[in-house]
């Protein structure tokens, strides 16, 4: 199994925080309220990844409760990609091997849909002179001004 752990990479949601019992009401409203996706504690998601070969997250332990509705009313990626993969009837991912554990919640999400996940394959990442990722967030240099160089 690949580690891709990052500086940024997010901190696991305390299951302290998880609500007992979550009251809706016709008086409640889930705006500006931040939805996660309650992990099966425990569970293995197991994938074959096209390039890595097989993967194992475990929930609970590599990631936990993870944000799947935006309190400003937009969908977390988690849930977009899955939801529009879907829709366009997509049967084959192509991402960075950074998303490995991401693929992992996804898998959630199509279980918890009842849908069909596609295939995955991770590509290889290109690192930086410091042996970080290159990346858009950080204002890495592109791979033409890298062939220039």
């Amino acid at each position: 199994m690949i580690d891709f752990t990052s500086d940024d990479d997010e901190s696991i949601f305390p299951n302290n925080l998880r609500p007992n019992n979550l009251e809706i009401s016709i008086y409640s409203s889930p705006s500006n309220l931040n939805w996660r996706f309650k992990v099966p504690d425990g569970q293995l998601i197991y994938f074959n990844d096209e390039h890595y070969g097989p993967q194992q997250f475990e929930a609970g332990k590599d990631f936990g409760d993870f944000l799947i509705w935006r309190r400003d009313g937009i969908p977390s990626y988690e849930l977009a990609v899955v939801v529009d993969d879907h829709l366009m009837g997509i049967t084959e991912v192509v991402r960075g091997a950074d998303l490995l554990k991401s693929t992992a919640r996804q898998l959630l999400v199509y279980q918890a849909l009842g849908w069909n996940p596609p295939k995955f394959y991770h590509c290889d990442l290109i690192f930086d002179e410091q042996g970080k990722p290159l990346s858009k967030r950080k204002n890495s240099k592109s791979l033409r001004e890298l062939q220039q160089a």
